[in-house]
């Protein structure tokens, strides 16, 4: 089988995880009828993981850092997102600090991983 160089990356697979958290919650969503809210958190949910795949296939560092740097902004979205989910009573308090804390470890390991790539 295949395997693509993203694949071995940690901050690729952290972002699965939370992706995959992320639609559990818009799952939910849905089933309230709240379409727009559930299209909004996987679109950017699944953009993180997206960015750093389409990022790792890039011909030059540079390229790849900008995809970083994407990936990056996309898991501040999805923090935005939850915290006004959260303020509508849509997300719970525990769900919302346990998610915020893995965004914000993948920022600073995206972060981090960008810097190594000198």
């Amino acid at each position: 089988m295949v395997k693509f160089r993203f694949q071995d990356l940690k901050i690729w697979q952290l972002s699965i995880q939370i992706d995959n958290e992320l639609c559990d919650i818009a799952d939910r969503l849905e089933e309230k009828r709240l379409f727009r809210f559930a299209e909004q958190l996987r679109g950017a949910g699944m953009s993180i993981s997206n960015n750093i795949a389409e990022g790792s296939g890039s011909s030059s560092k540079r390229e790849f850092k900008q995809f970083l740097n994407m990936a990056r902004r996309s898991a501040f979205e999805v923090a935005n997102i939850l915290i006004l989910l959260q303020s509508r009573g849509l997300v719970s308090k525990e769900s919302l600090d346990k998610l915020l804390d893995k965004l914000d470890y993948l920022g600073r390991q995206i972060t981090n991983f960008s810097n190594s790539l000198k």
